[in-house]
C-alpha cells in the first residue's frame, strides 16, 4: 500500500466533507461541493484531474436539456447499467443534503451524451417515483441488482430529520435513524416498493454495501438509536421473476464493527476497506480485505498503511474512492499555523502495480464525516457510507485527460442550459445582449426552493437592474417563481391614519376661516 500527499492547484475550498466521486470511462468527476455553485461553474460538477500528485478541478459541461442538479452532500450513488454485459453506464443519485441543510428525496440520473475534444458533456434528468417513495435522507446506500435479465435498485438505511410534529426550535436539526426497510426501485418505470424483513430490526447508516449479481452484502454501520456499531454482516438476495419480486435476508457471521469506511475494488473478487471509525472518538486505522470465493464472503485484516503523523493525530478524516484500488483521503489542517491549509489531501493506493487493465474499476462511494464547522468531530451525524458494484469492471481504463488548451472554453460551462420554458439560448446563434457579456450569456441565481440559475436575458432584466442585483445581497426570484415568493411574504404592518376632527381646523384667534367648499374638500380628502 502506497500513501502519497496531493497538492491542489485551484478550488481547494470546494473539497470538504460530503463530496462524491463518479467515474465515466476512466475520468473521475467531483460532485457535492459545500455551498451553492458560483458563476465560474454553475453546474457544481468538476473533472477531478490528478497528475503527478497534483489535483486540478475543471468545470464540467451539461447539455441544454439537463435538469438542475443541486450540490448534494452525503447522497447515495451507484452505477446503473441496462444489463451486466452493457458497456455504457449511468449514475443514480438519491438523497443527500442541500446547502440549506434540507434533505433531498429526489432521484437524479447522470449520463454522458457527448465527448468532444476530450471534454465530457453530461445530461442530468430527474426521475419521479410512485408507490412507497423513500423519504429524504443521507448516510444510506443504493445499489443495483440483476436477476433473470432484469435490474432493480435497492435502497437501505440512512438518517432523516425527525417528523415535523416532533421537531422543536431547539431540536430542529435533530436526526433519527430511518426505518430498516428495504426499498426496491424500478428505474425504468419509476415504481418503488418497501419490504420489511425480520432480520433487520434496527436502523443503520454509514454502512458498507457491495452488490454482486442478485445479491447485496451490508457490512457494519452505526445505529443512532442504540449508539453502537454492531459487527453486522447481512446478505440481501433479490429474485426478479415475472410476478412480484422476492426479497430475503440472511445474517452471516464474520462481520466487523466499522462505520464511515471507504471501499475500493482491487480485482473482480476482492475489495479493500479503508478508514472509518470503530468508536465514537476513535478512528479505525486498520484495513481489511473482502474476498468472494465460491459465493462465500471472507473478511481478513491486511497490512496497515504507513500513516503519517498528521493522519494518526487528526480527529477526523474523510475521503472517497477514486477507482483502480485508489482512495482519496483528507484531514483537517493545523489551525494553529497562520498559513496552514484548511485540509491536507492524500491518495492511498491499495492495488498492486501489476494489476491488469481489465481488472481496474471504480466503486461508487460517498464521503466521510460532516463539515467540522457544523458539528463536533465525533458526532454520529458525521458518519458516511460507501457502496460498490462488484460487476462494474469496464475493461477499459484509458484515462483521457485535458490538455492545457481545454482551459480556454471553460468559461462556457453550464451557461447553455434551458433555464425556463421560453429559453432559446443556443451556443451556435447567441450574440451578446448586455455590455458586460463577452463570450457567454449573463446568468442570475433564483432563490426559490433549492435554487436554480436562469439567463438574465430570458428574464427580461434591464442592464441597470442586473448590475444592481449583482452588487447587492437581495434575493432574486425568476419570472416563474416571483409570484410564489410574493405570496409567501408577510405584509408590512400599516398604522391606521389618524383623522383630525374638522372643528380643530378652525381655532379661535387663528384668523383663518374655512369656507363650506374647503370643508367639503377636506372631508373628501380625509375620508
Amino acid at each position: 500500500m502506497s500513501l502519497q500527499m496531493i497538492t491542489v492547484g485551484n478550488n481547494m475550498a470546494l473539497i470538504q466533507p460530503g463530496f462524491s466521486l463518479m467515474n465515466f470511462d476512466g475520468q473521475i468527476f467531483f460532485f457535492g461541493q459545500k455551498g451553492w455553485p458560483k458563476r465560474s461553474c454553475p453546474t457544481g460538477v468538476f473533472h477531478f484531474d490528478v497528475k503527478h500528485n497534483h489535483l486540478k478541478l475543471k468545470p464540467a459541461l451539461f447539455s441544454k436539456d439537463s435538469c438542475y442538479l443541486p450540490p448534494l452532500r452525503y447522497p447515495a450513488t451507484c452505477i446503473f447499467k441496462s444489463s451486466l454485459e452493457s458497456e455504457k453506464h449511468q449514475y443514480i443519485i438519491h438523497g443527500g443534503k442541500t446547502p440549506n441543510n434540507e434533505l433531498s428525496d429526489k432521484v437524479y440520473v447522470m449520463s454522458v451524451v457527448c465527448k468532444n475534444n476530450k471534454k465530457v458533456t453530461f445530461r442530468c434528468t430527474e426521475k419521479d417515483l410512485v408507490g412507497d417513495v423513500p423519504e429524504g435522507r443521507y448516510g444510506h446506500s443504493i445499489d443495483v441488482v440483476y436477476s433473470r435479465g432484469k435490474s432493480m435498485g435497492v435502497l437501505f438505511g440512512g438518517r432523516s430529520y425527525m417528523p415535523s410534529a416532533q421537531r422543536t426550535t431547539e431540536k430542529w436539526n435533530s436526526v433519527a435513524d430511518c426505518m430498516p426497510h428495504i426499498f426496491l426501485v424500478d428505474f425504468e418505470f419509476g415504481c418503488s416498493t418497501s419490504y420489511i424483513l425480520p432480520e433487520l430490526q434496527d436502523g443503520l447508516s454509514f454502512h458498507v454495501s457491495i452488490a454482486r449479481n442478485d445479491t447485496i452484502y451490508l457490512l457494519g454501520g452505526h445505529s443512532l438509536a442504540n449508539n453502537i456499531r454492531p459487527a453486522n454482516l447481512y446478505r440481501i438476495r433479490v429474485d426478479l421473476p415475472l410476478g412480484s419480486p422476492a426479497v430475503n435476508c440472511t445474517v452471516l457471521p464474520g462481520g466487523i464493527s466499522v462505520s464511515s469506511a471507504i471501499l475500493t475494488q482491487t480485482s473482480s473478487d476482492e475489495f479493500v476497506i479503508v478508514g472509518g471509525y470503530q468508536l465514537e472518538n476513535q478512528k479505525r486505522m486498520v484495513c481489511n480485505i473482502i474476498s468472494f470465493k465460491d459465493n462465500k464472503i471472507e473478511i481478513h485484516e491486511m497490512e496497515t498503511p504507513d500513516w503519517t503523523p498528521d493522519i494518526k493525530h487528526s480527529k477526523i478524516w474523510f475521503g472517497s474512492n477514486m477507482g483502480n484500488g485508489t482512495v482519496f483521503l483528507g484531514i483537517p489542517g493545523d489551525n494553529k499555523q497562520a498559513l496552514s491549509e484548511a485540509f491536507y489531501f492524500y491518495t492511498l493506493k491499495c492495488a498492486e502495480d501489476d494489476v491488469n487493465e481489465d481488472q481496474k474499476t471504480f466503486t461508487n462511494s460517498q464521503t466521510s464525516t460532516e463539515d467540522p464547522g457544523d458539528s463536533t468531530p465525533f458526532e454520529d451525524s458525521e458518519e458516511f457510507c460507501f457502496s460498490a458494484e462488484a460487476n462494474s469492471f469496464d475493461g477499459d481504463d484509458e484515462f483521457d485527460t485535458y490538455n492545457e488548451d481545454d482551459e480556454e472554453d471553460e468559461s462556457e460551462t453550464g451557461y447553455w442550459i434551458t433555464c425556463c420554458p421560453t429559453c432559446d439560448m443556443d451556443i451556435n446563434t447567441w450574440v451578446p445582449f448586455y455590455s458586460t457579456e463577452l463570450n457567454k450569456p449573463a446568468m442570475i441565481y433564483c432563490s426559490h426552493g433549492d435554487g436554480h440559475w436562469v439567463h438574465a436575458q430570458c428574464m427580461d432584466l434591464a442592464e441597470r437592474t442586473l448590475i444592481h442585483l449583482s452588487e447587492g445581497s437581495n434575493k432574486y426570484y425568476c419570472n416563474e417563481h416571483v409570484e410564489i415568493a410574493r405570496a409567501l411574504q408577510t405584509p408590512k404592518r400599516v398604522l391606521p391614519l389618524k383623522k383630525p376632527p374638522l372643528k380643530s381646523l378652525h381655532k379661535k384667534g387663528s384668523g383663518k376661516i374655512i369656507t363650506p367648499a374647503k370643508k367639503s374638500f377636506l372631508r373628501r380628502l380625509f375620508d
